[in-house]
């Protein structure tokens, strides 16, 4: 046998696989105190083996459970009734004893329901057991294995007969482990509910294992939510991969204690990376330099556990120079402003628990088993629906209502509701009282009792007295504030309760002395009583509808509250003299309000917002009081209102809410003074004619919402001076013609004009298409475009590119007609206007793709050209341009059919047509790519009027439009959008559009990367086809390219559509 020290010295230099190896009578044991001793044991970051059934074949075990055993640090030994009755279970136990005697290994035994003694001397129930199987086996055995339950008995361990805190057994167990492991593994949770998938979130995005880089993370939440819980986690599953670890936990409390105590959290953080107790820092400003000094040279993990002051920070960890190549530094803080100043690289925002994870935590701490008890199930999700996914608070009231009769649990959860729990709110009040501001704690307290669910914006403009754009962001960044992607203020029930019961406890048996009152029987008490103070800043009274008769309040009831600054009624029924309320409100909040309009003796010069939803109002004042200050204006679902005021005396409204107004017929013309209008929503105001001309001038309108408003049919051309409009959303309207003004707003972002019946789309359901065609019937269409350009209703030529994507061939050749008309009508439209000089065209074109023969040749009658190349620009595409201009030239008063034969170079193919349209099939080239496409125009003109470029792919039923100077300008990547969309087999029609012109020739080039020598020669003709149009001789030719060009395919209706404008 070994001596003692050199068991030891084995036992340190022996390389163990698993931290526990746990033993127990699966029958007695498994399913409830084995689960949550092993749940337990691996939340906390220890490695445990526990075997299972299939390991144990007829009683024998397995070799896999013998070499687990050898290679455990620790073995526990759950004995239990039938314990002894297990031949297997006998076989561990002394293998186990045999390793404590041979390698050292730690035994911990733990007595379940039966006494040590019976253990040790196999008597009483335990006994009994090992008495039967005693019967079954050899003499030597039996002896054998009753020496090792006597040696296993006498072993200092846990006794846990009818434990009723079964939990705090267990924790006394991990503790007993984790000291036994030298102190590297830190106790997380006596039920560790939900902890695994957050700790693992913020493992992956640790990357311990693959960055080298030096990595900040930062845990964030409120108080309570379970930061230090998870860093615990992480630490223990993760410190091993270290070569050193130091996890510093409530910094914040010692760092207030004293200087002491600080350069205390240094000598800590140094002493567990380098493992000693000797390094003594005598100053935090020598500190600061000693570890600057000294981390550097370790992988490190670190974790700075409550911090909420900068100064930590820097006295802890300056920055990620400090450390050496791959360490993880943790914080854990509340404060998010504090981890971008440190510039963490991730934040990990702690989540409340879900409804399952909120009732299973609760449970095993009010009734130490993972679920309810059913007599008390529905009071159970009671107290869990109020700690809103607060593990804290889970946690404390869990355990205060354990073993508490039905009665006690009903009386507590009333409390509840009135008195928040004193142990929770001292946890969440910690963020609240490092406020440095007093003004950030009132700006706390009103969100609190009245804004929770309010726009942000709003609550600033009505607190700007606290600079509450900056206390809120403080807010925030506190985890005791939160903004939603509406921009709508958050905050937790527990939150918003503490900020309450603050309020309360300042006078809590006299609620007139608090600065806000929100309890109903408070109010009333106050109010009927005549008992208001300059103390109450802020009232709120909601009355249930069966209580609305019966009370009657005056207006003299609160003229003693001379600091009211926030007043929020529903239901409220206020008689009176209105001269008598507050002279210093700045948000009238009226639910339900049952005046006819607001009284001319209520003073609201100081009212930065009023919300008046389902009002009985007909109008909102009887005489107009000039109001600089009011910013929001809410009369939503107010159905008596009949007109507007006179906004003229609003100058600084900036909110306009009549949404479901079904009475409202006009808005005052006096809108057009509202210079700093936001949003205007006029929603379901079914009543309503079309807008007054005077909203169009608002240059400061962001959105404008007018969807339901079915008696508006039109909207004016005047919308494009809306320079500000971002949003418009006109669904289920009248409206049938959209001006174009739309799409040459540079502003606008959403259009919504779908939904509203009548509005047609059975050829081309998209939005911008149904501009574009007013009619479903093609013939009137053309007919009223080539007549009267004033019925247009999409000026498409000044669209830069328009792109359709179309579902069969009546919608593709129906789309192209219609394009064609609409251009040639606007075409005529234009020529009235258009001067005769040649200058017009080459004044529009800033490319210098594009060129003009006129300065080559003075030679009257001669033919213009245009070359336009799309694509990656390449010396092969120079090539090609000076090849087509040097054939330009020298048959500039000769023109050839087939000039553009002349060339032998094998980097492109050309297909060319006599006229204004080209047709070809892309052709299958192995192992080239085309890279770009050069067209070229021949035409005659006295003009130059060349003005859109169209791409019909009939194989992928797609038109593209181009402005051709836009085609002309594309950067090379843009080009690409085009080349790529031309694939082998598609077959393609190029067409040019232009008036007063004739189209002789139009060539295309394919341009590829490699020579393609078998195509070299390959070229498409067709048909002269004339396309242009003037007033005195048009000549237009019946679309033969166009409708020829379809396949069959069923009726779809149009899916996509692109465009762009200037």
């Amino acid at each position: 046998m070994p001596s003692k020290s050199t068991t030891k010295r084995s036992s340190s230099e022996r390389r163990w696989i698993y931290d526990v190896f746990l033993s127990f009578r699966g029958t007695d044991t498994r399913t409830v105190f084995i689960s949550h001793l092993y749940n337990s044991l691996t939340t906390a970051g220890i490695y445990v083996f526990k075997d299972n059934e299939e390991l144990r074949k007829g009683g024998q075990i397995s070799s896999l459970i013998m070499q687990a055993i050898q290679v455990s640090r620790i073995s526990i030994v759950v004995f239990s009734k039938n314990y002894a009755n297990s031949k297997s279970c006998l076989k561990e136990l002394q293998k186990i004893m045999d390793c404590r005697r041979t390698i050292g290994q730690v035994v911990v035994p733990v007595f379940y329901n039966v006494e040590p003694t019976d253990v040790r001397n196999q008597k009483g129930a335990f006994g009994r057991s090992f008495q039967d199987l005693k019967k079954i086996i050899s003499k030597e055995k039996a002896q054998l294995w009753g020496n090792a339950l006597r040696e296993a008995a006498n072993l200092s361990g846990f006794h846990l007969n009818n434990s009723r805190n079964e939990s705090e057994d267990i924790n006394k167990i991990i503790e007993t482990i984790t000291d036994s492991l030298d102190n590297t593994i830190l106790f997380v949770a006596q039920h560790p509910v939900g902890v695994q998938p957050r700790a693992q979130h913020v493992i992956k995005l640790l990357n311990y294992q693959q960055s080298k880089d030096v990595m900040l993370l930062g845990i964030l939440g409120i108080g309570g939510i379970g930061k230090t819980t998870i860093a615990k986690a992480i630490y223990n599953q993760i410190n091993r991969h270290f070569e050193s670890c130091c996890f510093l936990s409530n910094i914040r409390e010692f760092w207030e204690q004293s200087a002491t105590s600080q350069v205390h959290l240094q000598e800590r953080l140094l002493s567990d990376v380098y493992r000693t107790t000797k390094i003594k820092i005598h100053s935090i400003e020598s500190g600061i330099f000693i570890l600057q000094q000294r981390l550097r040279h370790k992988r490190t993990l670190v974790i700075l556990d409550d911090v909420d002051k900068i100064e930590q920070l820097k006295a802890l960890c300056g920055s990620r120079e400090w450390f050496g190549p791959g360490s993880r530094i943790i914080i854990t803080t509340r404060d998010e402003h504090l981890l971008k100043l440190l510039q963490v690289d991730h934040i990990s925002r702690m989540p409340e628990m879900d409804q399952d994870e909120s009732i299973q935590h609760f449970s095993w701490h009010a009734f130490k088993q993972p679920s309810p008890r059913e007599d008390l199930d529905q009071l159970s999700r009671n107290v869990v629906a109020y700690c809103g996914g607060l593990p804290l608070a889970l946690e404390v009231i869990g355990s205060f209502l354990f073993d508490k009769k039905v009665r006690e649990w009903e009386s507590v959860v009333e409390k509840l509701k009135r008195i928040p729990n004193d142990q929770v709110q001292r946890k969440l009040r910690i963020s609240f009282d490092n406020l440095s501001d007093d003004t950030e704690k009132e700006i706390f307290l009103d969100i609190a009792f009245f804004f929770i669910g309010m726009d942000r914006n709003d609550v600033i403009h009505i607190l700007d007295e606290f600079d509450a754009e900056i206390g809120i962001s403080v807010l925030v960044d506190r985890s005791l504030v939160t903004v939603d992607n509406n921009n709508k203020l958050g905050m937790h029930d527990l939150l918003r309760d503490m900020g309450r019961e603050i309020v309360r406890e300042k006078s809590p048996k006299e609620p007139e002395e608090r600065s806000r009152l929100w309890l109903q029987k408070d109010v009333l008490h106050v109010l009927s009583n005549s008992m208001g103070t300059k103390a109450i800043e802020g009232l709120t009274l909601k009355l249930p509808a069966i209580t609305k008769s019966s009370v009657h309040l005056e207006a003299k009831m609160f003229q003693k509250m001379k600091r009211l600054r926030l007043l929020q009624l529903a239901g409220v029924q206020l008689n009176g003299n209105f001269e008598d309320l507050p002279k210093h409100l700045r948000w009238l909040h009226w639910h339900d309000c049952y005046l006819k309009y607001i009284p001319s003796n209520f003073d609201q010069a100081n009212l930065v917002s009023i919300e008046l939803e389902f009002s009985s109002l007909k109008f909102v004042w009887k005489e107009a009081k000039f109001m600089e200050k009011l910013k929001v204006l809410n009369l939503n679902h107010s159905h008596n209102l009949t007109k507007t005021p006179d906004f003229s005396y609003l100058p600084n409204l900036e909110k306009l809410l009549l949404k479901d107004c079904s009475r409202l017929s006009a808005i005052s013309d006096t809108i057009g003074h509202l210079k700093r209008i936001l949003l205007i929503n006029l929603e379901d105001c079914t009543s309503l004619g079309n807008l007054p001309r005077s909203i169009y001038k608002l240059e400061s309108l962001n959105t404008l919402l007018i969807s339901g408003c079915s008696m508006i049919d039109k909207l004016e051309e005047d919308l494009e001076q809306m320079k500000s409009l971002v949003t418009l959303i006109a669904d289920k309207t009248a409206i049938t013609q959209v001006p174009f003004s739309i799409v040459r707003s540079k502003s606008i972002g959403y259009v919504s004009l779908c939904g509203y019946e009548g509005f047609s789309r059975d050829v081309f359901p998209s939005l911008i298409w149904s501009w574009m065609s007013p009619s479903n019937d093609l013939s009137s269409m053309v007919q009223a475009s080539s007549s009267s350009s004033a019925v247009i209703p999409f000026d498409l030529p000044k669209l830069r590119s328009l792109w359709v994507e179309c579902d069969s061939d009546l919608q593709l050749n129906g789309g192209v007609a219609r394009i064609l008309a609409t251009l040639f009508a606007a075409y005529n439209k234009e020529l009235e206007a258009t001067p005769t000089t040649s200058q017009v065209l080459m004044n529009n074109i800033k490319g210098s793709e594009i060129f003009d023969l006129r300065n080559q040749s003075q030679i009257s009658g001669s033919p213009k050209c245009l070359v336009i190349e799309v694509g990656m620009k390449s010396q092969v595409t120079k090539v090609l341009k000076d090849i087509i201009l040097q054939g330009l030239m020298t048959t500039a008063n000769e023109f050839e059919d087939d000039w553009f034969l002349k060339s032998d170079n094998k980097y492109w193919l050309t297909f060319g047509s006599k006229g204004s349209s080209v047709v070809f099939e892309v052709p299958s080239v192995n192992g080239c790519n085309l890279k770009a496409v050069t067209l070229c125009i021949l035409y005659s003109s006295s003009s130059e009027c060349l003005k859109n470029v169209l791409i019909i792919n009939y194989t992928k039923s797609t038109i593209q439009v181009y402005k051709q100077d836009t085609l002309a300008s594309l950067e090379d990547e843009e080009g690409r959008s085009i080349t790529s969309h031309l694939e082998p087999g598609n077959k393609v029609e190029i067409l040019v559009v232009g008036y007063k012109s004739i189209v002789k020739r139009t060539t295309i080039f394919l341009i590829y990367d490699e020579p393609v020598d078998q195509y070299a020669d390959v070229i498409v003709s067709s048909d002269k086809c004339i396309i242009s149009c003037d007033n005195n001789d048009t000549e237009v030719d019946e679309y033969s390219s166009v409708s020829s060009g379809g396949h069959d395919r069923a009726k779809k209706k149009c899916s996509c559509f692109h465009w762009c404008w200037r």
